[in-house]
This record gives C-alpha cells, sequence and structure tokens, in this order.
C-alpha cells in the first residue's frame, strides 16, 4: 500500500502550547486523524528532570483526544528533545500518514515514506544493554518492511526515543536486588541512546551482532549507525521508532536526504544533507531553496576543540556540553536553512563516528 506523508511545522510559545496544531486542524490543513508523529524541541533543560517533555506529550494528547479520542491520540509518537539555547526555536513537526494506493508517484523518483513502531516496555536491568538493542532492530525491521525498504540505503533517519533510569527504577532495583549498568540517571541518558543506536546499527546491518556486547555500548564507539538519531527521557517506557525512507511506496512532495556534520560548526554538512535530499545549488542555498526546506533533524557534537583550537565545551562546570554544542549547531544550521525552527539535540553516542553527528533534511521536491 502506498503513502502519502504530510510535513507540517508549528511555533510553540511555551510546552503546553497547542494552539499551533489546532489552527491547521481547524482550517482542514490537517487531517488529525491522519497524525501519526511528532518530533519538535522544548525550552527545557534536556537532562534526566526534565519535565518540559512529559508536559508538550500530554497537552497534545488532550487537546487531540477532543477531536479524535483518547486511545487514537495516545498512539501518536511524540519525541522530544529539550533545550533551545543559543538560537534555536521551541515548535513541533507533525507528521501525518494517509495509505492510499490511487496516488500516483512522481516519476522516476522514490518519495518519504515513514513508519513508526514501538518496542515492549523496557525493564530498569535492560536499559543500556544487549536487550535494549536487541528490541529496537526488531522494531526497526518491521518499521523498513512497513516503509517499503528493498534497501538501507534507502533509509536516511531513524529517530529512537526510549526510557532512562530515574530514581524510582533506582529505588525498585535496590529493594529487588537487580543491577542496572549505572546508578545515575544522567549518566544512563548516555548507555539508553547508545544502546538505541546500536539496535539501527544492526537492523540496517551497519554492524554485526557478534561484535556486541554490553562492554562494548559506550565503549567501542566505532561501531555506530550514520542515520540513528536517539534520545532518552524519564516519561518513557518503551522505545518509540520513527523511520523514514525514501521509498516506492512514498507519495507526496517530500524527499529525504542525509549526511554526516563532521563538528559543530560544520556548514558544509548541512549542504551535503540538502544536496542529499534533491536541492541542487552550487554555493549557499539562496531564499528560494531554503523555503523548500520542510524540516531538519540533527544531533551535536561537543568536543575538547574545534578546529585545532581549544574549547571549554567539555570543562566548563556551569553550562552542561550538551547545551554548548546544541547551542553552536543550531546556529551554524540556522544561518544555512533560513530557520531557527530547527531540531537539534545532543549526545551522539554510537551515532555517526566518533566526532561525527547525523543530519537529515526533509525537503518539497520541485518547489512544491
Amino acid at each position: 500500500m502506498a503513502m502519502t506523508i504530510g510535513v507540517h511545522k508549528v511555533a510553540m510559545d511555551s510546552p503546553g502550547d497547542t494552539s499551533g496544531l489546532e489552527a491547521l486542524i481547524r482550517s482542514g490543513e490537517v487531517d488529525p486523524g491522519a497524525l501519526i508523529a511528532c518530533i519538535g524541541k522544548t525550552e527545557g533543560n534536556g537532562g534526566a528532570n526534565d519535565f518540559t517533555r512529559r508536559l508538550a506529550s500530554l497537552s497534545f494528547q488532550l487537546m487531540l483526544s477532543a477531536y479524535i479520542g483518547k486511545e487514537r491520540s495516545e498512539a501518536i509518537v511524540f519525541v522530544w528533545s529539550g533545550g533551545t539555547e543559543g538560537v534555536l526555536s521551541p515548535h513541533a513537526t507533525f507528521f501525518t500518514r494517509v495509505d492510499d494506493d490511487s496516488v500516483e508517484p512522481v516519476p522516476g523518483e522514490p518519495g518519504l515514506a515513514v513508519s513508526v513502531q514501538n518496542t515492549p516496555d523496557i525493564p530498569a536491568e535492560h536499559i543500556g544493554r544487549m536487550p535494549m538493542v536487541r528490541e529496537v532492530a526488531k522494531a526497526v525491521g518491521k518499521a523498513m518492511e512497513d516503509a517499503g525498504v528493498s534497501g538501507p540505503e534507502q533509509v536516511h533517519y531513524v529517530q529512537v526515543k526510549g526510557p532512562l533510569l530515574t530514581p524510582a527504577h533506582l529505588r525498585e532495583a535496590a529493594a529487588g536486588g537487580k543491577e542496572l549498568v549505572t546508578r545515575d540517571p544522567n549518566l544512563s541518558k548516555g548507555f539508553a541512546r547508545g544502546a538505541m543506536a546500536l539496535g539501527v546499527a544492526l537492523a540496517l546491518g551497519e554492524v554485526q551482532e557478534e561484535r556486541l556486547s554490553d562492554e562494548a555500548i559506550n565503549r567501542d564507539l566505532s561501531l555506530c549507525s550514520g542515520v540513528a538519531s536517539t534520545s532518552a527521557g524519564g516519561e518513557m517506557t518503551n522505545c518509540e521508532i520513527i523511520l523514514m525512507a525514501n521509498t516506492g511506496k512514498g507519495r507526496g512532495p517530500y524527499a529525504i536526504g542525509h549526511a554526516a556534520l563532521k563538528d559543530a560548526v560544520d556548514a558544509s554538512g548541512v549542504y551535503a544533507a540538502m544536496k542529499d535530499a534533491g536541492l541542487a545549488f552550487k554555493q549557499a542555498p539562496p531564499a528560494e531553496l531554503q523555503r523548500q526546506v520542510a524540516a531538519v533533524f540533527a544531533k551535536a557534537e561537543a568536543s575538547p576543540d574545534i578546529r585545532g583550537w581549544r574549547t571549554t565545551m567539555l570543562s566548563d562546570a556551569d553550562i552542561h556540553y550538551e547545551r554548548h554544542a546544541r547551542a553552536a549547531a543550531g546556529a551554524v544550521i540556522t544561518s544555512v536553512v533560513g530557520s531557527p525552527a530547527v531540531f537539534v539535540s545532543g549526545g551522539t553516542e554510537h551515532q555517526c563516528p566518533p566526532g561525527f553527528a547525523p543530519i537529515a533534511c526533509i525537503v518539497r521536491r520541485g518547489g512544491a
């Protein structure tokens, strides 16, 4: 069955602001029954105790329940990244999907296909370990089949959001005698992100399972995926997967491309992702091509030096290194695409080789 994907970006005045999406629903531009996923940025701290992510999900679910019912609204996957440092603007990008074979494809051009899948709940003792890797790999495999992926080269972005360890997990583990990967909730974010990224890499054949182990997670960073983007939050109990690919199932005006940022100020990597999605330009993209960019999703890698010059990203005790990196990468990406409503998330464990970070770009083909 073919699918037509819609991409709808709305501004947010606060983590609980749902007015932008509701206006699109009332105008008829968005069919709430076709919504499948949301990827957005909130002005939280991005840490283990960032309540803005849960608030944003709950706010949209409550609003949408009036249109499509509570059960259907809770089935929509919400992926939030806290932290809008620098010029980054709080926003949400919503995806709709209509399965219909009657829509004609763009001749010779695979279109954007999106599949949403979920894992079972991840027990606390499995977070950041091989059972989490395997569950994510299974779900990514299902997403590839649903999206009509015939080869891993068609996959350009796999967003995974899953659980980290919370204080409640620590209490339960202590009472039950269960061993956890760490007893630091903030440190558990990295282990969770790494395990989920390796799950993507395993499903896409980027790594072989015999090379994976609990000991390799967040240690052997040569094991990685070029298209995974993972986040962890205390609001999650399972892993939610949003896979994006260009396939023969994809209809509509959108296509996606990806590249790797070699550091937090790599404008050339942004250009490469735009060109991989189908935009053609020689130097900086002109305004008319910037307007064809529907969404950008990137990771930000902190580094002790940039282009041979020392930075304080990893030694600053006042500002977390992820906030430094998000601010820097967000400014560079904004300067290229012409909008600060871009998704930039911190933490690149097993997401591209060490020192690099993934970036994906959705564009409207032919200026549609």
